[in-house]
């Protein structure tokens, strides 16, 4: 097996490496933002007019159509040109854990409306799902949601959610039957103008401080029906499949291009 990258995989990582050292990183690592917390704005709105931002969704909602390998060697290239290592978190978040699985599970009303603002940047994705009790055991999740005539009630808390304090939209999961345990946990695209929605607070962080960090507060927050993800009761199920792969396969991408470029 051939495991060498093909000549148009290399000039893609090499395109990326040079942006984000000529463009991204001179701005994102300025020692202000790490000090203050502060989030990039003016790197993120770069990202998104370079097409980062949707990289892997398909181009009729705003996406680049990128395969997950393009999108791995995308995000080495972006920490290899020493872009701010916060930015590339907020970045996984909002692509990886919010975008995919709208794009994968989503009904294509939800594509159309949540995938070009996504891809663009215009609004930034999380995912809800940790809790103060609760991480990725489905068994311990405590936010519930109940269907009252056109619409899902949520109420519990979620915390450590990245982008929490910024982001517009975020994957968020709740239990919608109690009884099925893990089996009877769904997810909601929950936007953060929606009613009973807030960020009850922004968390200090030792690192990576300029990716911002909340924890979220859901009471008797109303979400429109049409916002339920994927199937009622197993929506959480479908999201981790595919969270997982794209995670996975990305989640290193970034490590191994901050070596190469401590090693250069």
């Amino acid at each position: 097996m051939d495991f060498e990258l093909t000549e148009e995989e290399k000039a893609f990582r090499e395109s990326v490496y040079q942006f984000s050292k000529k463009e991204i990183a001179p701005e994102s690592s300025k020692p202000e933002y790490d000090e203050k917390g502060e989030f990039p704005w003016e790197c993120w709105r770069k990202m998104g007019e370079f097409g980062l931002l949707g990289l892997p969704f398909p181009e009729e909602y705003g996406g680049q159509g990128a395969s997950a390998m393009m999108t791995v060697l995308a995000k080495e290239g972006f920490a290899l040109g020493g872009a701010d290592a916060g930015l590339t978190l907020s970045w996984g978040a909002h692509t990886i854990l919010c975008g995919v699985p709208i794009w994968k599970l989503g009904t294509e009303e939800q594509k159309k409306k949540y995938l070009p603002k996504i891809a663009s940047g215009e609004w930034i994705g999380g995912f809800a799902l940790t809790e103060p009790n609760a991480g990725s055991d489905a068994g311990s999740v405590r936010t519930y949601a109940v269907k009252k005539g056109d619409r899902f009630v949520l109420n519990g808390s979620k915390i450590f959610i990245t982008n929490g304090p910024i982001g517009r939209v975020f994957v968020t999961i709740a239990v919608t039957d109690k009884s099925k345990g893990p089996f009877g946990i769904s997810a909601f695209i929950v936007e953060s103008t929606f009613k009973g929605f807030s960020v009850s607070r922004k968390l200090d962080k030792l690192g990576n401080r300029t990716s911002p960090t909340g924890e979220l507060a859901f009471e008797d927050c109303e979400v429109p029906e049409e916002n339920l993800l994927g199937p009622i009761d197993m929506g959480f199920a479908e999201v981790v499949k595919y969270i997982f792969m794209w995670e996975r396969s990305c989640l290193l991408a970034p490590a191994i291009g901050s070596m190469e470029a401590g090693i250069r």
